[in-house]
């Protein structure tokens, strides 16, 4: 297991596919789904310097907080509300360039700016969570790293 992890790389495309490569190892072999998101939200937040990383797992109509890396956090959000809870109900993709702008954005932290939501599925491709990111800097946040997150998303089982 690594011990910590090094990013190199001067572009986005660049850092996020040598934080994949070490993601990987970092989970591979360990089953536990709790385990992993708790490793890959410091791996993101470390890695990518990002402002705050982690997941909200759905628990009946809402999402409840799960591992994660920054400030204290909001508890639980309902379905629909928030930045979350539309990725939940919408099942796609969020993405915030500023968070004030966004109708009904929950503000757990004045300091977020931006934000990116990622909907993940269990086995009947129904949303059992949600991966949501937040920057404090203005749209910080696009298509690739939609793509990589995505695919850090694949390495939960």
């Amino acid at each position: 297991m690594a011990e910590n992890i090094q990013i190199h790389g001067n572009t986005k495309e660049e850092k996020y596919e040598s934080l994949l490569s070490q993601v990987t190892a970092l989970v591979q072999g360990e089953t536990d789904q709790i385990a992993n998101m708790a490793n890959i939200c410091a791996a993101l937040k470390h890695g990518m310097d990002f402002f705050w990383v982690g997941f909200y797992l759905v628990k009946g109509e809402q999402l409840v907080l799960g591992p994660f890396q920054g400030p204290v956090a909001c508890t639980r959000i309902n379905f629909g509300k928030g930045v979350c809870g539309t990725a939940w109900k919408n099942k796609t993709t969020v993405i915030v360039d500023d968070v004030n702008q966004f109708p009904g954005h929950i503000a757990c932290s004045a300091l977020s700016k931006s934000e990116i939501v990622l909907p993940f599925f269990g086995k009947e491709d129904n949303v059992i969570g949600v991966l949501d990111i937040d920057s404090d800097n203005f749209s910080t946040f696009d298509h690739t790293d939609e793509i990589y997150l995505t695919r850090i998303l694949t390495l939960i089982h």
